[in-house]
């Protein structure tokens, strides 16, 4: 007759690979998604109720109408006047706030590269201005 020994010792591990995989594909897939939910949100900003500004005499104006024309200091301009403009009265030393007011159906990326132009000149306090709410 065959003698079977079998060991009566408690098993005290636990095996987590399986928990491991399941860990490691969960990530796999936040990862692949979370971009493409992100992107894919359909954005309408709210209307801004902000405080009125008061333009000073270190206030400059930079109007950015819907058909994309620039008008700095009521008076249009090309994108590269304006840069030589902002290079003029980065070098008179005084220190000088923008106001920048565009047009609600203008592009984003017009916006943006006025705003560019700006820091480029070395103008770090620019104020976008909105309408007032109804």
């Amino acid at each position: 007759m065959a003698r079977h020994r079998f060991n009566n010792q408690p098993f005290d591990q636990i095996n987590v690979t399986n928990l491991i995989d399941t860990l490691f594909f969960l990530l796999i897939i936040f990862m692949l998604t979370a971009p493409l939910l992100e992107y894919s949100m359909e954005v309408h900003p709210p209307a801004n109720n902000a405080d009125e500004i008061k333009p000073d005499e270190n206030s400059k104006t930079v109007n950015v109408r819907a058909n994309g024309k620039i008008f700095f200091e009521n008076r249009e301009v090309s994108v590269d006047e304006l840069a030589a403009q902002l290079k003029t009265l980065r070098d008179s030393g005084k220190k000088y706030n923008f106001f920048l007011r565009a047009d609600a159906d203008l592009k984003y990326d017009t916006v943006i590269g006025v705003l560019r132009e700006l820091r480029k000149a070395g103008f770090s306090d620019i104020s976008l201005v909105t309408s007032a709410e109804e």
